[in-house]
């Protein structure tokens, strides 16, 4: 399963059960973070590093990262892990494009570029990768090189270079987080080989410290890990009987 948001690309292993759905493994772009991408995390290569990392998590998960490693050199070549010798079969998953458009070079082949070179079994044709093309004879070729350079954001990098060039005002605006971070168009690909390295250093979601929970009332004021706030306290039968009491003898004393 692949959905993509404003913000952030998100991938699921996800199994269909009597009750319900069960998600094996999930990546989302935004732990990219982590892995040396602080920015562009809803671009193709953005989404190919959370395909990579879905697999990888998935495949230790289940103790299989070191029998299936998949591809390690990213060149865009077609790869699949089904076709090696190995004495177990690979993890095998379908593709869930959902209700998006299947365009030849969509993210959602990011994705499953990375999984596939993850070392997970998806099946598929190159056919809807970057750098394939049609001629008019109804021939399709496969530019592998093309594809190697989404995957390493080169189309981001020449935008960069034409908007510092022919507006310097734009391109400060539209890219300040890349300044911000100090990341030029020149070294946007070495940051995303090095994501793909620690990817598959260490795929394994970190775990969150446990947060201690405390929950102490004191009267009316409740005390509480985050803060405090007021909660009144419901009285008694017998301190509403006393509070009649103390009403009707007030005006007993006034009249």
């Amino acid at each position: 399963r692949h959905e993509v948001t404003n913000k952030r690309v998100i991938c699921q292993v996800v199994s269909s059960t009597l009750v319900g759905d069960k998600v094996h493994a999930s990546a989302d772009s935004a732990e990219l973070v982590h892995y040396g991408v602080k920015v562009g995390l809803t671009n193709y290569a953005a989404a190919y590093c959370t395909g990579l990392l879905l697999a990888r998590r998935l495949l230790t998960k289940l103790k299989l990262d070191s029998q299936f490693v998949g591809k390690l050199e990213v060149d865009g070549e077609v790869y699949h892990v089904e076709e090696e010798e190995n004495e177990r079969r690979p993890f095998k998953a379908l593709l869930d494009v959902g209700v998006k458009n299947v365009t030849t070079g969509n993210r959602v082949f990011g994705a499953l570029k990375g999984a596939c070179d993850g070392g997970l079994h998806v099946p598929h044709s190159e056919k809807r990768f970057p750098g394939y093309s049609v001629d008019e004879e109804n021939n399709g070729t496969y530019d592998a090189q093309a594809h190697r350079d989404r995957i390493f954001g080169a189309h981001v990098a020449s935008y960069m270079e034409y908007l510092k060039e022919e507006d310097p005002e734009r391109y400060r605006k539209q890219f300040s987080a890349y300044l911000k971070h100090g990341l030029e168009s020149s070294a946007l690909e070495d940051m995303y080989l090095k994501a793909h390295e620690n990817i598959r250093k260490n795929p394994v979601r970190p775990t969150k410290p446990k947060r201690e929970v405390k929950h102490v009332r004191e009267g009316n004021r409740v005390l509480t890990s985050k803060g405090s706030y007021v909660r009144n306290v419901k009285i008694t039968k017998a301190q509403r009987r006393e509070r009649v009491k103390q009403k009707i003898a007030l005006l007993v004393n006034d009249s």
